[in-house]
């Protein structure tokens, strides 16, 4: 499945739609096809369970998440994860356990990661937009 030049979302790009960031939703109203990872979702979870509004942020994601096709983990996934793993440990910079897996989600589905966050930038081959 290759869905070239399309986007798939971190965390903390949705963490910043959500808080209303303009240049990000702006950017989202004009992207044709823009998917989620499992575990971004999971983190967005995470962080309504802790949160002083739980049932409202929980609505939230929900809601949000029932616009865009979720990718989950898969063999293919598992594999790739283990290549970016060895890599960055090859390398000597490891990153978050969640960011692995969410880069090779993009990477399986051949789309670009749109972040803020910088330590994608040592993972081979993965395409990323920082937005």
């Amino acid at each position: 499945m290759n869905h070239n030049g399309n986007y798939l979302l971190d965390t903390n790009i949705i963490i910043q739609m959500f808080a209303g960031d303009p240049a990000i939703q702006e950017k989202m109203r004009s992207s044709v096809s823009l998917f989620l990872a499992s575990p971004s979702v999971g983190e967005l979870y995470y962080g309504a369970q802790k949160s002083d509004k739980v049932m409202e942020n929980l609505r939230r994601i929900n809601t949000f998440v029932e616009n865009y096709i979720l990718l989950s983990c898969d063999l293919e996934t598992a594999q790739w994860y283990g290549i970016v793993k060895n890599q960055l440990r090859r390398q000597g910079h490891p990153i978050p356990d969640n960011d692995i897996w969410i880069a090779a989600i993009a990477m399986q589905h051949g789309l670009i990661l749109v972040t803020r966050d910088a330590h994608f930038d040592r993972v081979e081959s993965l395409q990323i937009e920082y937005w």
